[in-house]
């Protein structure tokens, strides 16, 4: 029989309130709000801000992961099932056969996908996981402003048809290079995704702004929100309710 403790999982990630909309989840990780408070410090540099970036990547990954693949049912039998034929683990977990691909955006998001492609790899079929690789950087007016983003190459694997299509970039900051790639994927790529997952460490309303209005089926995921430039107005209140 299976245990009723485990017919289910209602895992929900913690977050911090907002006004960002249902698609916007801003989690609520001291241990993540730590680390990150440490690898953006001016006094750390490499090899600790490589190792920072992976820890917190891999702690995303899981809560992201959780929330976000589809579950089965499953009966998996265990090391003891030779002695104890009743020593079957019967209940949910996540469904190995789920497509993804994860998306390196070079330079900065190259260690969080591979980070991710890791992960995947371990909870879903090995066959129904893929990278796909590219190179972008931004373009500036002469003043030296953001104006858009520039590209220069992409390693695409095959169709996106039913997969979880996911992008992990550290700074979510004026959500160009994020909506560019999206839009290329959209235009370009064959089928339909099942979902586009953006991971970032930290996230402004700038870039929340650009990509809910761009891509409002986006769903975003940040440990930070970054509103170092607000007013205080805005600062003093839930975030998202004075954009």
């Amino acid at each position: 029989m299976i245990d009723t403790a485990y017919t289910q999982s209602r895992f929900a990630p913690a977050e911090v309130e907002h006004r960002y909309g249902p698609n916007v989840h801003l989690l609520d990780d001291p241990v993540a709000w730590s680390l990150l408070s440490i690898a953006c410090s001016p006094k750390t540099g490499q090899p600790r801000f490589g190792r920072l970036v992976r820890m917190l990547y891999e702690s995303l990954a899981r809560v992201v992961l959780a929330a976000e693949l589809p579950r089965e049912r499953i009966d998996a039998p265990t090391r003891m099932v030779t002695a104890h034929p009743e020593a079957v683990y019967r209940g949910v977990a996540i469904a190995r056969r789920t497509k993804a691909v994860t998306v390196g955006i070079a330079r900065a998001g190259t260690n969080p996908s591979q980070v991710l492609f890791e992960l995947l790899n371990e909870v879903l079929d090995p066959s129904c996981v893929r990278q796909d690789h590219l190179f972008m950087s931004r373009k500036l007016d002469d003043e030296g402003q953001v104006i858009g983003t520039e590209w220069h190459d992409a390693k695409i694997g095959r169709d996106i048809q039913d997969c979880l299509v996911m992008l992990p970039d550290p700074m979510g900051a004026t959500g160009s290079s994020l909506c560019n790639a999206i839009d290329h994927y959209k235009s370009t790529v064959h089928g339909t995704a099942l979902r586009y997952v953006a991971m970032h460490l930290m996230v402004t309303p700038e870039s929340l702004r650009r990509v809910t209005k761009e891509h409002p089926d986006v769903v975003v995921y940040a440990f930070r929100l970054d509103r170092g430039f607000s007013t205080e107005r805005a600062l003093a209140a839930v975030p998202g309710e004075h954009w």
